[in-house]
């Protein structure tokens, strides 16, 4: 008769047996979870490199004190009445401006290989993308926040109260959000995070300063008139101005939300395919 002896694979499983953990594997975050983690992420950036917050805080400040001060008399008799006018718009172009960062962000961690490296998780892939823009909307209602704290300090009244200031950064809000899926397909596209921010100053320039933000349309000439007239900044300008003086209109929010839903439907999926197939 022969003892029947322990195998060597065996023995090995015994060993290591001991040393793993005998808990429940947990399982793969959903595709919010993911989002809100990398949102965060988002937020710590800004923890590490508090510079970034320039952009939220110095700019809005110079440029209501520039613009008020300096042209409030020549433009509606007295500062403190070019101030009513001027500060929702304002407020539009600050946080306007800001929405290219997502995709020098996002540019950032393509030249950098963190981007390949998030594509390898287990995860849901737009997380990342999602997860950034998520992040930047809190950048913008920092922002918002210290445009409209500085206007009331100033002198600045909302008719509409603290309900219509409320409901006007709310639709800003949804507009960047939807105006960043522009600069995230752009951040897949060039290479560099100066590329991205060169062709973005290129487009909101002319879409911000040829607007209704600091004067009236009906001063310009006819041809300049119906150009501003067909810019969505101007809608949303209106739509935000409105709502801060209780005077908006349900066609001025829905054109708003109309061309800020064409933001998304189009841009989002050339993104999402930008993304999936970038190499």
């Amino acid at each position: 008769m022969t003892t029947p002896t322990t195998s060597a694979q065996q023995i090995r499983d015994d060993a290591l047996r001991p040393a793993l953990s005998s808990r429940k594997r947990p399982s793969r975050p959903n595709a919010l979870s993911a989002s809100l983690t990398f949102g965060w992420r988002a937020l710590l950036k800004i923890k590490h490199v508090p510079e970034q917050l320039f952009d939220v805080t110095a700019f809005p400040i110079m440029f209501t004190l520039m613009f008020t001060y300096l042209f409030g008399g020549a433009l509606a008799g007295s500062t403190g009445e070019y101030l009513q006018f001027l500060l929702p718009g304002i407020l539009v172009q600050t946080v306007v401006f800001i929405t290219m960062y997502t995709g020098m962000g996002l540019n950032t961690d393509v030249t950098k290989g963190v981007f390949d490296r998030f594509r390898s998780l287990p995860i849901w892939r737009p997380a990342a993308l999602v997860g950034a823009l998520l992040g930047d909307v809190a950048r913008y209602t920092m922002a918002s926040t210290m445009v409209v704290a500085l206007g009331l300090l100033l002198g600045f009244r909302p008719a509409g109260g603290v309900i219509g200031v409320l409901l006007s950064v709310a639709l800003l809000l949804v507009f960047s959000f939807s105006m960043s899926w522009i600069w995230t397909a752009l951040g897949l596209v060039l290479r560099t995070p100066n590329s991205v921010m060169m062709v973005s100053f290129m487009v909101l320039f002319p879409l911000t300063f040829a607007s209704n933000i600091f004067v009236d349309p009906r001063t310009m000439p006819s041809w300049l008139e119906a150009v501003v007239g067909a810019n969505p900044i101007t809608h949303l300008t209106t739509a935000v101005r409105g709502l801060m003086s209780g005077t908006a209109t349900a066609g001025q929010i829905g054109w708003v939300l109309l061309i800020s839903a064409v933001l998304v439907a189009v841009f989002a999926p050339l993104t999402m395919y930008l993304y999936g197939n970038k190499k």
